[in-house]
């Protein structure tokens, strides 16, 4: 498969391959070779603090960490297996209620064992990040992964 049919397949199939991407209710709305951008719906369930309306941070770790795991993906243009080895998240405001959540994540570096990541999280603007993060990804390589694609 080439590259833009990969990365067609992978926006397309990411939350029926992912079980917790699909009960969060995470979708990609891009995937190319300078990262992937994903998108995670507000719900009532994601507040951590309901009396002052803030999303509870752990749920945007959870969006980041999806969205660099396809990031990874989306470089590699092939089905592999991915794990998260290191994740740095620094959370530089609270999201808050009633507001989407989204991510826009990239590989910007490729060895033969690890990939490393960045990305920024943000509600109604990109300029006004929730957070940042860097992440590192072991590569287990194409052969201990399971035919996802």
């Amino acid at each position: 498969m080439d590259r833009t049919g990969f990365h067609a397949t992978l926006q397309r199939r990411f939350a029926e391959v992912t079980p917790h991407v699909a009960a969060c209710g995470m979708r990609l709305t891009a995937v190319g070779d300078d990262g992937v951008e994903a998108h995670l719906p507000f719900r009532e369930d994601w507040l951590g603090d309901v009396e002052r309306g803030l999303i509870h941070p752990g749920i945007v770790t959870v969006l980041v960490d999806s969205a660099c795991g396809a990031a990874v993906l989306a470089r590699i243009a092939d089905i592999e297996r991915v794990a998260t080895l290191d994740l740095r998240m620094d959370y530089l405001r609270a999201a808050v209620r009633d507001l989407d959540i989204h991510c826009h994540a990239e590989c910007h570096r490729l060895t033969p064992g690890i990939a490393f990541v960045r990305a920024t999280a943000w509600q109604q603007h990109r300029e006004s990040p929730v957070a940042v993060a860097h992440a590192a990804f072991v590569r287990a390589g194409r052969r201990a992964a399971a035919a996802i694609l």
